[in-house]
């Protein structure tokens, strides 16, 4: 029964092959006539009719390949065993969800680390301790000795699931990098899980309340440590998608005005930090009201999509996008100068201009004009957009489908 559901589950899951072998002589033959070993991963029951002592177990990691132990002949000295051995995870078959949490499991094994964690200690013999526990357990690793290191790493824009930090560090202790995080990523913080050898309660207290996500005192079990990582993990990724569906416009699919008015600040906060100047387009389609006047407002939602559609594949996921509202959409890029900025906008404005939409069998030509802002210095975003807005203001008098910005001033100046 089990191997009949796992194997369905998992095929339509993932969209993998699964070998069902009911004994140890099985997977050898199978390894046998494949002439090497052809698995990415072996989910196994510790006892089978050939091998009662672990022997398939022994075999699979002889061959070095990943192992998820899935038995109902389990206690937690056995677990404990097992996870010293270096497997993937253990699972119980007679344990509510089992079903669920295997096919969990085999999803982060099969995607070698799905979840980031970035590990900040001091210690370089605790962490480098804690780095193989997490390696273990399949999670990708990013490690920094100190809080001015993890703080980079966030500020370098590096996808990071959770942090999990030791209360002691040497340049900032845990709390101030938990206040410190949240300072910089607003509702969007990564979760940060303390660790400490203090055996004071009041410590992991204060973590807590200061808005950390855990706190897990040394020394730990194993697979409390990396459960309670996936734990904090798996609670983020379900905050993330609840609010990506909130800050998505609903016709488009793209990020919406909130998102970008929200995002755009922190963004720019990161860049001005890492000392780059950037920049801020606000583009509007060209003559769409009269577009929607001649045509219908299902012509108009179909060409605000095509616009958004072509804009994403455009933009992509470097610059931030979104619909500010009607037929106007906004790009903050990430670290681009104003000259770099505005070759991207002429590239933008000229692909658009190429793309075709039909309408009630009439071939539609769709422009746009833009206007671009930099951002050199702290202000309030409301600022840097309203400048992009007067550019675009410039453009559209100026007999629309181009780009305006203070470069393209000076260089008329200069001409």
């Amino acid at each position: 029964m089990f191997a009949a559901a796992l194997k369905h589950g998992l095929e339509l899951t993932h969209g993998i092959n699964v070998s069902h072998c009911a004994s140890l002589a099985a997977v050898k033959a199978e390894v046998a006539a494949a002439g090497e070993w052809a698995f990415s991963l072996a989910v196994l029951d510790l006892n089978l009719p050939d091998a009662p002592n672990c022997e398939a177990l022994d075999f699979v990691l002889a061959n070095n390949v990943p192992a998820i132990v899935f038995t109902a002949a389990f206690n937690d000295r056995t677990r404990d065993q097992i996870l010293n051995r270096g497997v993937a995870d253990c699972i119980v078959k007679n344990e509510p969800e089992s079903i669920e949490r295997l096919i969990a499991a085999v999803d982060r094994v099969l995607t070698k680390g799905r979840t980031t964690v970035l590990l900040v200690d001091s210690c370089a013999a605790s962490r480098q301790d804690l780095a193989g526990i997490l390696r273990r357990g399949f999670f990708a690793v990013i490690e920094a000795s100190e809080a001015w290191e993890a703080l980079q790493v966030l500020d370098q824009g590096e996808t990071v699931d959770v942090i999990i930090t030791d209360t002691g560090l040497a340049d900032l202790a845990g709390l101030a990098l938990l206040g410190e995080v949240q300072k910089r990523q607003g509702e969007d913080a990564v979760p940060i899980i303390g660790l400490s050898e203090q055996g004071d309660a009041r410590v992991a207290a204060r973590f807590i309340e200061a808005g950390g996500a855990d706190f897990i005192r040394k020394p730990f079990l194993e697979a409390e440590f990396s459960g309670r990582i996936r734990h904090a993990a798996s609670l983020q990724k379900r905050i993330q998608a609840l609010k990506l569906a909130a800050a998505s416009d609903y016709l488009t699919g793209i990020f919406n005005r909130r998102h970008f008015f929200m995002t755009g600040p922190r963004l720019v906060d990161q860049y001005l930090r890492r000392g780059e100047g950037t920049s801020i387009a606000v583009l509007d389609i060209d003559h769409f009201k009269r577009l929607n006047d001649t045509y219908g407002h299902e012509i108009g939602d179909l060409v605000l999509k095509h616009v958004a559609g072509r804009l994403k594949v455009l933009v992509g996921d470097q610059h931030l996008l979104a619909r500010l509202g009607g037929e106007e959409f906004g790009i903050l890029f990430d670290g681009l100068g104003v000259r770099d900025a505005f070759a991207f906008c002429e590239r933008l404005r000229a692909e658009l201009a190429k793309s075709k939409i039909v309408a009630d069998d009439e071939e539609l030509a769709i422009t746009v004009s833009i206007g671009l802002a930099t951002i050199e210095a702290p202000e309030a975003f409301e600022n840097y957009l309203h400048a992009a807005d007067q550019f675009l203001y410039m453009a559209k008098h100026a007999g629309r489908n181009r780009v305006i910005s203070e470069l393209a001033l000076l260089d008329a100046l200069a001409s």
